[in-house]
């Protein structure tokens, strides 16, 4: 077993990747362990362009982010945020007050590094499912003021959290505790239009401490009904308000996810 860095936190668990690290791997971070590399290259195998698919949802995340910027928002909640590097929410948005959250041990110590200093972001060490754990934490209260709208942003997220867990009654907890004009930004990974290689790709996260869930389009589209979709609606993420050429793919289903926004009304 690979010994733990001195970066890394104590305890953490180095015999299973982790889908924060193995993201931070796509992505050409440093904060990511043998196992997590070992995973990241047989995905490559069977999804080579899967660094693109990475910096597909960033760009997803800017794009939803500029877009609550535009309607006045001003306060983000950015759960499953991984490491917040470049592209980051506080980055995009630098004026805001911004809570990341996260349930990986190395990615939360990695954002408090790099938050240091910071009095507009913080990082809290929780779970998507546990709502009140989230939403209640000293850190978000401290920061977030909830008679006011906030951009709750959950990309690349809920395909990481099973039916078992009914992420349905999840996301619905979180708009009951939202103010209006609210918003809530959601990636999913899907395999509507690619099912034998997304299938493979479903495979290989079976080892991994965050196994993944396919949903299709109405089933995505149903996790965010609370919500008011924006235009366009649920759409492969290259379709959803491009800004640049680099945004839009000829080919959108490559992107194997849906991207949407929708405003709590």
């Amino acid at each position: 077993m690979q010994e733990r860095p001195d970066w890394a936190p104590e305890g953490i668990d180095l015999s299973k990747p982790s889908a924060a690290r193995v993201y931070d791997f796509y992505l050409g971070g440093a904060h990511n362990f043998e196992v997590d590399r070992e995973l990241g290259r047989k995905v490559m195998a069977v999804v080579p362009e899967v660094g693109e698919l990475a910096v597909n949802n960033r760009s997803f995340l800017r794009r939803a982010v500029r877009y609550c910027l535009d309607q006045g928002v001003r306060q983000f909640l950015d759960i499953g945020a991984g490491i917040p590097t470049a592209g980051s929410v506080h980055e995009i948005a630098p004026e805001a007050r911004v809570v990341y959250v996260d349930n990986e041990p190395v990615a939360v110590a990695h954002s408090r590094a790099i938050l240091e200093g910071n009095d507009r972001a913080t990082v809290v060490q929780a779970d998507v499912r546990d709502v009140d754990g989230v939403l209640d934490a000293p850190e978000t209260r401290e920061l977030l003021d909830f008679s006011q709208p906030i951009a709750v942003m959950m990309v690349a997220l809920l395909h990481f959290v099973p039916e078992s867990a009914k992420p349905r009654e999840v996301v619905r907890r979180y708009h009951e505790r939202l103010a209006p004009g609210s918003y809530l930004a959601l990636s999913h990974i899907t395999g509507d239009d690619d099912e034998e290689r997304v299938g493979k790709l479903v495979e290989l996260y079976q080892g991994s401490s965050d196994p993944l869930t396919l949903r299709s389009r109405d089933e995505v589209a149903e996790l965010v009904s609370d919500f008011e979709l924006v235009e366009p609606g649920v759409v492969y993420l290259s379709e959803w308000r491009p800004e640049s050429p680099e945004d839009r793919w000829e080919r959108p289903e490559q992107s194997i996810g849906y991207g949407a926004l929708g405003r709590k009304v």
